[in-house]
């Protein structure tokens, strides 16, 4: 898949600081409110930056290496918690209505035939990725298409109308899949890649970063946060889910049609970091929602320099932290659009 991703062009800035400066405030009284206002007028090129037609993607794949328990969880968790967003009754289905974003679940990669669903998107590549303990997560062509069906779900969106995605992922076993994807992305210690997932205890936790650590002697890639296309793929690839590629393809066609996109935790952060490995300008479009207590996070985002909007000790994943950072991005543009400034609300200025 080729992108092409720029920058967007900063000869706007001076006059979006200069709109946001004189609203009837004190000078950076909105604190991150105004950086935010200042990131979206930047990715759509105007002083009246819109959100229109939002859209939470929720990705679901299943992971081979799920059996080999990496999880707390049993693999059949993953469709029974699709049919849980089907029917409307999980947290992201709560946080997406209370907030107005509409909802898709899409099937990267679920070991389950649902046929067709209102509010499901069959994009499915195969039902599972292989356990990466013992082989590649995935082909080379697997990758591709999945990248390429999550391409083709942006676009889709974009030409809709859509101007701002959040994402968000359900598949057992995909924190396991998110560390190595992390580790072998950013040079960080695998250990310190590694937490409890779904819940692990200790033991459990144990046997997680013995299997890991097999795996990616198995596969025998370099840890390095300097690897070129060619190396991201692989490691992508190797240990990989349907959903985690999905992700990312649908990350990097929506920031080239200029969309603002919703980064949520640790998972959809693993697909954001492939998606920035390939195109680093894919950055400046990207709203980290908030800080996961999974300790991968941290590298991450101390990686792609992110600075979280909200830390409430999350960790479940769904796009949850997307949904509960909307308002706040909402309220970023809002205050943009119309908040009266010193001049039209005859206010005076500091002296």
């Amino acid at each position: 898949m080729n992108f092409s991703i720029s920058r967007p062009d900063r000869a706007l800035a001076a006059a979006l600081q200069h709109k946001i400066d004189h609203k009837t405030k004190p000078l950076g009284a909105l604190g991150e409110l105004e950086r935010l206002a200042l990131r979206v007028g930047l990715v759509q090129q105007t002083l009246a930056p819109r959100l229109d037609r939002p859209h939470l993607l929720v990705f679901a794949g299943d992971h081979g290496a799920a059996k080999a328990g990496v999880s707390a969880f049993p693999q059949d968790v993953t469709w029974q918690m699709v049919e849980n967003f089907l029917a409307g009754g999980a947290a992201i289905n709560v946080f997406a209505r209370a907030n107005g974003l509409a909802l898709k679940v899409v099937d990267a990669g679920v070991a389950r035939d649902f046929g067709p669903r209102d509010g499901l998107v069959d994009a499915k590549v195969a039902p599972g990725t292989r356990n990466y303990i013992e082989e590649a997560a995935m082909s080379a062509a697997e990758c591709d298409a999945a990248l390429a069906r999550g391409a083709a779900i942006a676009r889709e969106l974009a030409a809709a109308g859509c101007r701002v995605v959040g994402f968000g992922e359900m598949g057992i076993g995909n924190t396991a899949a998110a560390s190595l994807i992390t580790h072998h992305l950013t040079g960080t210690p695998l250990a310190d890649c590694i937490g409890r997932g779904t819940g692990l205890d200790d033991p459990g936790l144990a046997r997680k970063r013995e299997l890991l650590a097999r795996a990616a002697a198995r596969a025998g890639l370099p840890a390095t946060a300097a690897g070129d296309g060619a190396h991201v793929l692989a490691v992508l690839a190797e240990f990989g889910g349907f959903e985690i590629a999905m992700m990312a393809g649908a990350m990097l066609a929506a920031a080239e049609a200029g969309m603002v996109l919703l980064v949520d935790g640790f998972i959809v952060g693993a697909a954001f970091l492939v998606a920035a490995r390939l195109q680093p300008a894919i950055v400046d479009y990207a709203v980290f929602c908030h800080r996961s207590a999974e300790p991968g996070h941290q590298a991450q985002l101390a990686a792609l320099g992110g600075e979280p909007l909200i830390d409430l000790g999350l960790r479940l994943g769904e796009g949850t932290g997307a949904a509960l950072a909307w308002p706040i991005l909402r309220a970023a543009v809002a205050f943009l659009d119309e908040m009266a400034s010193f001049e039209s609300a005859g206010v005076s200025e500091k002296a």
